[in-house]
C-alpha cells in the first residue's frame, strides 16, 4: 500500500474514531483522572466485579461484561483503553480486505471497527454480528448516525448452540473473539527442556472445547464461502495457546496465505504484543509451513568465552536473558556442572525447573517450564552468594505454590552442595 494511501487511511480511522468519542490518551495517571472525572465509583465497582466473574469462562458472564462495556458513561472511558488497538488492527485488517465483495465481521461488538470498513469500502457490504445484543443495538444505531447503507448487525453467538449460517461470505474477519477464555494457559510442552508439543489428541480436544475455539472454527467454515479468506487476530502470541490454536485452524483445512503478522500497539505507556494477525483460505496451495516454534527474540547469542570481555555494571550480572533464547545460551555453557536442582511437577503437564550451577568462572541460575518461559542469569563466581540468595528465594516459592513436588526430579531441591563452598 502506498505512503499517501496509509496517511488518508490514518486521517479516516483517527476522524472516524474521534466520531464514536474515543480518546487517545498516552498516560495512565491522564486517563485515570478522566475516568475518575467521568464514571461514578458505583459504575466502576460494578464494571470491576463483572471483570473478575468474567475470568471464570461462563459466557454468560462474558456477555453481561460487554452489554455493560456498551452503556454510557462507561462506554467512551472503556474503548479508548483500546484506542492504539482499533489503529493498529483496524489498519492491519483494512489494507487485507482487497476484492471482496461480501464480508462478515465476527465479534463485531458496538460495531467500531466494521462501521470504519463499511466507511472505508462503500461499494461491499458488511455484516457485524456479535454475542451482546446491547452491542448490536449501540452499533445498528451508530451506523445510522453514520448514514452508511452499507452494514448491518445481527445479534448472534457462534458457539456449539449456533444454528447454521443463512449465507455465505467472501471474507469473514475475526479479532479476539474465537479464543474465549483468554486466560486459558493453554497446551505445555512435553517437559521443561523442550518447545515443541505432543501430539495429544485429547488434550487439544480438551483446549478447543475450553476455549470455544472449535466450534467456533467450525461454524465459520460453513459461512466462508468456497475460495473466502479470512482474517484472524487473537490473543494466541504466547506459544503454549498458539500452537493448539494453529492446530485446530490447520485442521479444518485452512492454510496460510502469507506468514503470521505480529502485531504490536500502545497501551498507554506500555508495549502490548498482541495476535499474530493471520491471513487465511482454504482453497489452493501454500508454501508456507505452519511455524510451532518460539518467536525470534532480540537477545544477544552467549559466547561464553565473551564473558570476561564483557563490561557491566558493579552489580550487574555478566549476562541476562528472560526470552526463550535463554535456552540456547544455556546449552552453550560448557563445561556446566549443577551444584543444585529441584523441579516441579503437577499433574495437568505443568512442570517448573530451576538450576544452580557452574560453568568455568563463572557461576549460573536457569529457569524452564512447560509454558515456555526461560531465564538464565551468569555472574562470576565471587558473585555466588547473589544466586544463592535467588535460587532459595524460587524455590521456597516453588515449594508454597506448587501441589506436587516429584522427589525423583529434585522435587524438594535436590542439592549438591554449595556453590560458595565448591570454590567454583
Amino acid at each position: 500500500m502506498a505512503n499517501e494511501q496509509v496517511k488518508q487511511i490514518d486521517r479516516i480511522l483517527h476522524d472516524h474514531l474521534t466520531q464514536w468519542g474515543l480518546r487517545r490518551l498516552t498516560s495512565t495517571r491522564a486517563y485515570l483522572a478522566w475516568e475518575q472525572r467521568e464514571a461514578s465509583a458505583e459504575d466502576l465497582a460494578h464494571f470491576d466485579r463483572l471483570a473478575e466473574r468474567r475470568r471464570g469462562g461462563d459466557p454468560l458472564d462474558d456477555t453481561a461484561f460487554y452489554d455493560l462495556s456498551v452503556q454510557p458513561p462507561l462506554f467512551a472511558i472503556l474503548h479508548s483503553q483500546r484506542y492504539d488497538y482499533y489503529q493498529t488492527v483496524g489498519k492491519a485488517i483494512a489494507s487485507r480486505i482487497r476484492e471482496a465483495s461480501t464480508i462478515l465481521d465476527v465479534g463485531c461488538g458496538a460495531g467500531i471497527l466494521t462501521t470504519f470498513y463499511a466507511r472505508l469500502f462503500p461499494d461491499r457490504r458488511f455484516v457485524g454480528i456479535d454475542r451482546s445484543s446491547v452491542s448490536i443495538q449501540v452499533a445498528t444505531q451508530k451506523a445510522k448516525e453514520l448514514g452508511l447503507g452499507n452494514v448491518s448487525f445481527r445479534w448472534l453467538a457462534i458457539d456449539s448452540k449456533a444454528s447454521p449460517p443463512g449465507e455465505t461470505y467472501d471474507l469473514i474477519l475475526s479479532s479476539h473473539v474465537l479464543v474465549q477464555h483468554e486466560w486459558d494457559s493453554g497446551i505445555p510442552s512435553e517437559s521443561w527442556r523442550t518447545f515443541a508439543r505432543g501430539r495429544d489428541a485429547a488434550r487439544q480436544l480438551a483446549f478447543e472445547r475450553r476455549t470455544g475455539v472449535g466450534a467456533a472454527l467450525d461454524w465459520l467454515s460453513r459461512a466462508l464461502a468456497h475460495e473466502g479468506r479470512m482474517i484472524v487476530v487473537e490473543k494466541t502470541r504466547q506459544l503454549a495457546r498458539r500452537v493448539p490454536f494453529q492446530r485446530a485452524v490447520a485442521a479444518r483445512g485452512f492454510h496460510m496465505i502469507e506468514k503470521p503478522q505480529p502485531i504490536r500497539y500502545q497501551l498507554f505507556e506500555d508495549a502490548i504484543d498482541d495476535g499474530p494477525l493471520y491471513h487465511l483460505k482454504r482453497e489452493g496451495h501454500s508454501w508456507l509451513e505452519w511455524d510451532e516454534s518460539p518467536e525470534p527474540d532480540d537477545n544477544p547469542p552467549l559466547n561464553p568465552l565473551d564473558l570476561r570481555y564483557r563490561p557491566v555494571a558493579a552489580d550487574a550480572p555478566l549476562y541476562e536473558n528472560h526470552k526463550p533464547s535463554a535456552q540456547q545460551a544455556w546449552e552453550r555453557l560448557n563445561p556446566r556442572i549443577i551444584v543444585k536442582e529441584a523441579t516441579y511437577q503437577e499433574p495437568d503437564g505443568r512442570a517448573f525447573h530451576v538450576e544452580l550451577g557452574t560453568s568455568g568462572a563463572y557461576v549460573y541460575l536457569y529457569c524452564a517450564n512447560s509454558f515456555d518461559q526461560r531465564q538464565l542469569v551468569v555472574y562470576e563466581s565471587r558473585r555466588a552468594a547473589v544466586l544463592e540468595d535467588y535460587y532459595r528465594d524460587i524455590t521456597e516459592h516453588m515449594i508454597s505454590c506448587s501441589s506436587v513436588k516429584d522427589p525423583a526430579i529434585g522435587g524438594k531441591g535436590e542439592s549438591r552442595g554449595s556453590l560458595l563452598a565448591s570454590g567454583g
